[in-house]
């Protein structure tokens, strides 16, 4: 071998060892998992890499409150390794799913070091709207993958790792946003009460006249309540939400004549071709309506 050759060969082998975990090729056979939820669903992608298979019970633009399994969801289920789902009461119906297909993969409830919110309803189950629970989910994500695929652990602990520095900056990045946005001028109207965790965190008030899920029907009294705080605190915007009807916002903003804001996306991502593909991108569009409509 030639000196030049013998430099090449060790400049490969150095550079090999020291290539990130994450580039590393994929496994002969990924790992099957299943999540609840497009947004969970897009946390385990995102820690998982190339070494898991990822399919959502609920996808995109749908309501996790109030779906209807199928039995192609039981299919789901039974082929997957490890289950994640929410973990605070979000998804009623899944339980019964797991059980009727005797499912023996692993099921991991995510949010357990979550400081969760009460309600009047319960426990609001919306923890992934403040970052910092996001995070929470990423480390648990992280743990679940590894105690099932030990051989992928350092993989997944360099992926999470990258990714919650990511949620960092986007946690950053919406507090500066909404510290741009007069005080006087921070409260808004939501379709359903999802954004309590996002309220507590980053300072923005939200009213809603259902309850924490979109399976409550607003009685009368509650719409009343809201065109009432509305008209007397001034409320600058009203908002949509992709997982429920438009026409109680519009029938709000139009007695109140606060602005119509944009489209908020609350428990559930878009389509690839949408403004909330991941949940990054889901959280930066929420900012950015809600800037649009509360500046002065």
């Amino acid at each position: 071998m030639t000196k030049r050759r013998f430099l090449l060969a060790v400049l490969c082998a150095v550079l090999a060892g020291v290539a990130p975990a994450s580039a590393q090729p994929a496994p002969k056979e990924k790992l099957p998992v299943v999540a609840s939820f497009s947004i969970i669903g897009d946390l385990v992608r995102q820690v998982g890499g190339n070494r898991v298979s990822v399919t959502t019970i609920v996808g995109p633009d749908s309501d996790a409150h109030v779906y209807q399994t199928s039995p192609v969801d039981g299919r789901k289920i039974a082929e997957a390794r490890i289950i994640f789902v929410n973990g605070l009461d979000f998804e009623g119906w899944l339980q019964r799913l797991i059980d009727a297909t005797k499912n023996h993969g692993l099921l991991v409830p995510l949010g357990n070091g979550v400081k969760a919110r009460s309600h009047e309803e319960g426990v609001d189950p919306h923890a992934w709207q403040d970052v910092a629970n996001a995070k929470i989910y990423v480390e648990e994500i992280r743990d679940g993958l590894a105690r099932v695929d030990p051989d992928g652990a350092e993989i997944y602990e360099e992926n999470a790792r990258a990714y919650i520095d990511e949620l960092k900056a986007l946690d950053e990045e919406i507090v500066k946003t909404v510290n741009a946005i007069p005080q006087a001028r921070r409260r808004v109207v939501s379709t359903h009460d999802a954004f309590g965790y996002f309220s507590a965190r980053y300072g923005i008030v939200f009213l809603a006249p259902q309850g924490v899920s979109t399976e409550s029907e607003p009685s009368a009294k509650d719409i009343a309540r809201i065109i009432d705080d509305v008209r007397d605190n001034k409320v600058p915007a009203v908002f949509l939400e992709n997982v429920s009807d438009p026409r109680l916002a519009k029938r709000i903003a139009a007695e109140t004549g606060a602005r119509l804001g944009g489209t908020l996306y609350s428990d559930t991502l878009s389509d690839a071709k949408g403004d909330g593909a991941t949940y990054i991108d889901m959280m930066r569009h929420n900012v950015k309506e809600l800037e649009k409509a509360l500046a002065p």
